[in-house]
């Protein structure tokens, strides 16, 4: 249909205007947004109408398999505007040792640690930062966990757009020493990322930043749903029966949902959607408990405290999205130990060779717990996301030495 399957090749666009995720309220797509004036988070919306006219899934079939290939479901207006460090299609990897040692027939994993900077934080920072340039922003600042500032520092290096990134003390190392080495101001705070959140807001009324941090602007949610449409077109537009999504700030889950709406609108799925599982540990499960407790928003978790510090948010501004389609999908929100997270890790990287991050540990220990518990069955098709590689975090040192010079009983090794 079109010859456009380069970056910056004409292309048209969709977008016809922001809506507050609460109130409804519609807001101008070409005008820098934050939060809606009831302060809760923006949706892109589309005319897919136009769109299922001008595209369909054979279309993009023809296209390079990355994240632009979606580019009709995509905010950019103007190609140029694009911000790209090879944003591939990640694998699906089955855990064959792993699902057999369970009792189930399968488990799968979408491995997002194939993406630039190793982390699915590039799906959601490659469009806030391509947008922000497309806007006219300067100077961004946000919190980060450690990888969501790596993945912003990349992308504001190559788009010429000043970073400022707060991020909690006790940050793994590898992040804060990635994010400076891409030429953003990093600071340690001794604090959460809550916090880091506050001095971000103070940052933005003082010098004028703008903030970039989850959910406060409307882009990062729709480079995440890309996972979404991502995952649909690699089981050939059939969603799986359940999905464990390590949530946090849950910016993905909110965008897969919101995939699935579109695609859907588009009549390239049917009304069949996988149950969502937000995945939270037990030393910060707001989700949970708000989840146990039916309410539609969650209060602040105190002490937070877990190993995976990307799921380590104690409040989220995105809540009451989660759960709505945590709710409308007929999934649950669970709660996993740091010590079932490890194990997960470690069975995961010695059964099947795959070396998940300590939240993607955190899907497949939840998994396992809802197996156990009866909450999914062994033959339904599960989808856990491993949202970073997990070279970025400390392993165990279980090599043993050798003395070359002296004797070696190889029978022994």
């Amino acid at each position: 249909m079109r010859n456009d399957d380069n970056l910056t090749a004409a292309r048209p666009t969709f977008v016809t205007h922001l809506e507050c995720s609460m109130t409804g309220e519609r807001y101008d797509a070409d005008t820098l947004q934050g939060l809606s004036r009831a302060g809760r988070p923006l949706l892109v919306r589309y005319d897919l109408d136009a769109i299922r006219a001008m595209v369909s899934p054979a279309d993009l079939a023809l296209r390079p398999a990355d994240l632009w290939r979606y580019r009709e479901l995509l905010p950019v207006r103007r190609a140029q505007n694009i911000v790209s460090l090879g944003e591939i299609a990640t694998p699906i990897v089955p855990l064959n040792k792993v699902a057999a040692g369970a009792g189930a027939s399968t488990l799968l994993v979408k491995d997002e640690s194939r993406l630039p900077t190793g982390s699915f934080k590039a799906r959601g920072l490659v469009m806030a930062i391509s947008m922000a340039k497309e806007l006219g922003v300067t100077t961004i600042a946000m919190p980060t966990n450690g990888n969501a500032g790596a993945a912003a520092a990349a992308y504001a290096a190559q788009a010429g757009i000043e970073a400022v990134i707060f991020c909690p003390d006790d940050t793994p190392e590898i992040n804060v020493r990635e994010i400076a080495a891409q030429g953003a101001r990093v600071y340690r705070v001794n604090g959460l990322i809550d916090d880091c959140g506050k001095l971000v807001g103070a940052g933005k009324e003082a010098n004028g930043w703008f903030d970039l941090s989850t959910l406060k602007e409307p882009y990062r949610i729709e480079g995440k749903k890309t996972m979404g449409l991502e995952l649909a077109e690699q089981l050939g537009w059939e969603l799986p029966d359940v999905i464990f999504y390590p949530t946090g700030g849950g910016t993905g889950l909110i965008g897969m949902w919101k995939a699935f709406e579109e695609l859907e609108a588009l009549g390239w799925i049917g009304s069949k959607r996988p149950r969502m599982v937000a995945v939270q540990a037990e030393g910060c499960a707001p989700m949970v408990r708000a989840w146990q407790g039916g309410e539609r928003h969650a209060t602040r978790w105190e002490d937070a405290h877990t190993l995976a510090a990307g799921i380590r948010v104690p409040q989220a501004v995105g809540d009451f999205l989660i759960l709505d389609a945590v709710r409308a999908s007929n999934g649950f929100a669970m709660a996993v130990s740091d010590a079932a997270i490890l194990e997960a890790v470690d069975d995961a990287a010695r059964l099947d060779g795959l070396l998940l991050c300590p939240e993607g540990g955190a899907t497949l220990a939840a998994w396992r717990k809802a197996l156990a518990d009866g909450l999914i069955a062994p033959d339904d098709r599960a989808v856990l996301f491993n949202c970073a590689t997990g070279l970025k975090y400390p392993m165990p040192d279980q090599s043993r030495t050798l003395d070359r010079h002296g004797p070696i009983d190889f029978t022994a090794l």
